[in-house]
């Protein structure tokens, strides 16, 4: 089972090429994201919307400039504040964030499939870039556990996905948020949900990345 998307989450990055033209490069984010340390131990960063087109934003952290990078959380796109919370004292942090997009499956329910038809044989997977829903994960299934948990099953019809995002809307909610993460070429997953999650609706995306911004840094003080 897959960890619930979480602080100190990995980010999965892969690139690879690609046999049919893609959709255009996504654009470069403005470079506006701020770290700011507002406690001795705490840092919120701010970063701007980005690509109208991206799905949402990937934050990540690391404590050289260098790396190792660390995912922090996927977001939104309407979110763009994070607050770093309750960090190891008088040390530095560095962090970067990055747009992402990926065509979406469509809205499924826990005991629902997607009707047959829609998954693609490998040999005809398209690039994630390509416009429309060609490479979109086809065939998925949300199955209930009596544990409380939902196993995700789906066909991937992309070739060079960087992972799948599953993304949740809870009920009386009006959009979708990401929940968890997968590798490239996963077909599978499970999730258990929370109180406030049981009646929601899932959707599966075939993952890619936009440019990374610059890397701001500051370090904690003394606790």
């Amino acid at each position: 089972m897959k960890t619930r998307l979480a602080l100190g989450a990995l980010a999965v990055l892969f690139t690879a090429g690609c046999s049919a033209a893609p959709a255009a490069a996504p654009a470069p984010p403005a470079h506006g994201l701020t770290a700011t340390l507002t406690t001795p131990t705490d840092i919120d960063l701010r970063w701007p919307a980005g690509d109208p087109a991206a799905a949402g934003h990937l934050l990540e952290y690391a404590n050289s400039a260098g790396g190792p990078w660390t995912a922090l959380q996927y977001f939104p796109r309407s979110r763009t504040t994070y607050r770093h919370p309750d960090l190891i004292p008088e040390t530095p942090f560095f962090y970067r964030v990055r747009d992402f997009f990926g065509p979406v499956s469509a809205v499924v329910q826990p005991g629902s499939v997607v009707p047959p038809g829609r998954a693609t044989p490998p040999a005809a997977a398209v690039p994630a870039r390509t416009p429309g829903d060609a490479a979109a994960p086809g065939d998925v299934t949300v199955v209930p556990a009596e544990d409380s948990s939902v196993h995700f099953t789906w066909a991937d019809r992309s070739i060079d996905e960087a992972g799948f995002l599953v993304e949740i809307r809870k009920p009386g909610v009006a959009g979708f948020v990401p929940v968890e993460i997968t590798g490239p070429n996963t077909t599978t997953c499970a999730l258990s949900l929370l109180p406030d999650e049981q009646g929601s609706t899932f959707r599966v995306r075939a993952l890619y990345y936009g440019p990374l911004s610059p890397v701001v840094n500051r370090t904690t003080g003394k606790d």
